[in-house]
């Protein structure tokens, strides 16, 4: 596979023409979503169907390709093409773009935040970069990583937040592993971990960093690294990536948690509107259905929520499920969503009404995947379910287990499961990216 560079000036031209477009005619708006998507997500380069380039997938909600042939069956030794040692530990997504797999991780004894690179075809290690070394910003939650952060890729840089020397730093590499530039955020104050991931806007870098000192949204040039535009935050810790989805008629970045539900111009960092429709701490990344999105966290209150996102700030439905870690699902005006203690839950997108709870079992920390109509999940000892993504019954599929923990979220793409697990033999903890795919 290869990425294929366009024009220098063409990112911020068509950014600006799109968005006007947008702004005055709706009909045009429904020919334009592809051209739009091209554009915000994919930048300067060109992103193949095969690829999975950033947290939660190409279009930023956790659906893969339906086009897809994957198994329902696997363990340690049935359908894993290649299975990978990772040095270090981390808990952020694989990466997957054109023949090669990205990957944060980091070395406690080094104090060692670094980018791993995997052949995505034979498993082989290609290059591994430190990115920071000394002056460790340590997570406090034993569930947390110093590197919970899923790499962004435009097909010419990769881009990673971690922590360093008491502040969020984003980070530039090149697609061979050098490091092109690094920004420094916000100061961070830790009060469990840190796990934002980067997103891709046009020109533009996005990142978050709230934390108990004050933190920021920032959008970066992707090429120099410089700060375009900056929105402080209030003083709380919250987790939430930024996450920009077109929705009542344009593109908004929206940001949940620190007690708000935010949306802002992706472009500029300018509030489109802000409302008091979330708790203090939430970890997932919202999504949208119809002109609605959806927020949920954990504390100090569980919740979950549906906001109108037209500037009415009407909170449309809420209820009181611990939704806190793994992020939801939309598939075809329907919500599902696994509860961090194993329970699937499905509800209407419209007006909130639960239509069942599935028990899975076990406790989560990895979001679920939609691939066609099949949801799949993977809990925190590495047992995966699938369960059907149908409103009228609770239906599972298969359930398969790899490794012993798993804190990552899968990545699917190309017909292929690439899964970030570990094993623990004799208190020595090894973590491996494993590839499942049929007739293995």
């Amino acid at each position: 596979m290869h990425h294929v560079p366009l024009l220098a000036n063409i990112e911020l031209i068509c950014a600006e023409w799109i968005r006007a477009i947008l702004n005055r005619n709706r009909l045009v708006l429904k020919t334009l979503r592809l051209l739009l998507v091209f554009q915000a997500v994919v930048g300067s380069a060109v992103c193949f169907g095969g690829d999975w380039p950033w947290w939660r997938g190409p279009a930023m909600n956790g659906t893969a390709d339906a086009e897809q042939s994957l198994p329902t069956k696997w363990s340690d030794t049935e359908n894993v093409v290649w299975k990978t040692a990772i040095p270090g530990r981390g808990h952020g997504s694989p990466t997957v773009v054109g023949d090669f797999i990205y990957l944060a991780t980091a070395e406690r004894d080094r104090e060692a935040r670094a980018v791993v690179c995997i052949n995505r075809n034979s498993g082989e290690i290609v290059w591994s970069r430190d990115v920071h070394v000394g002056n460790l910003t340590p997570f406090k939650n034993k569930k947390g990583s110093d590197a919970s952060s899923t790499i962004a890729c435009d097909g010419e840089r990769l881009f990673v937040n971690f922590l360093h020397d008491d502040a969020m730093f984003t980070s530039a590499l090149s697609m061979h592993g050098e490091v092109l530039w690094q920004t420094r955020i916000s100061s961070y104050i830790v009060h469990q971990a840190f796990g934002s991931s980067p997103a891709i806007f046009g020109p533009l870098v996005i990142v978050t960093a709230d934390n108990k000192s004050g933190g920021a949204i920032s959008g970066l040039n992707r090429t120099t690294g410089e700060i375009v535009w900056k929105q402080d935050r209030p003083t709380f810790p919250n987790y939430a990536s930024p996450i920009v989805l077109d929705v009542a008629g344009k593109a908004q970045c929206l940001v949940t948690g620190c007690e708000l539900v935010t949306s802002l111009d992706p472009l500029t960092g300018n509030k489109n509107w802000e409302t008091e429709g979330a708790t203090t701490e939430c970890v997932t990344s919202t999504l949208v259905c119809g002109d609605l999105m959806f927020t949920s966290g954990g504390y100090p209150k569980n919740h979950v929520s549906a906001v109108r996102c037209d500037g009415s700030k009407e909170i449309v439905w809420e209820n009181g499920t611990r939704v806190y870690v793994p992020s939801m699902l939309v598939s075809n005006g329907y919500l599902y969503g696994v509860a961090d203690a194993g329970v699937a839950v499905c509800w209407r997108c419209s007006d909130g009404e639960e239509l069942w709870k599935g028990r899975l079992g076990g406790t989560f920390s990895a979001s679920p995947v939609l691939v066609g109509d099949q949801i799949l999940v993977t809990n925190e000892v590495g047992s995966s379910f699938i369960f059907k993504a149908n409103p009228k019954e609770f239906e599972l599929v298969a359930k398969n287990q790899l490794g012993e923990e798993c804190f990552a979220t899968p990545t699917v793409c190309n017909s292929h499961i690439y899964m970030r697990v570990a094993t623990v033999k004799d208190e020595q903890r090894q973590e491996y990216v494993v590839c499942v795919g049929e007739g293995k």
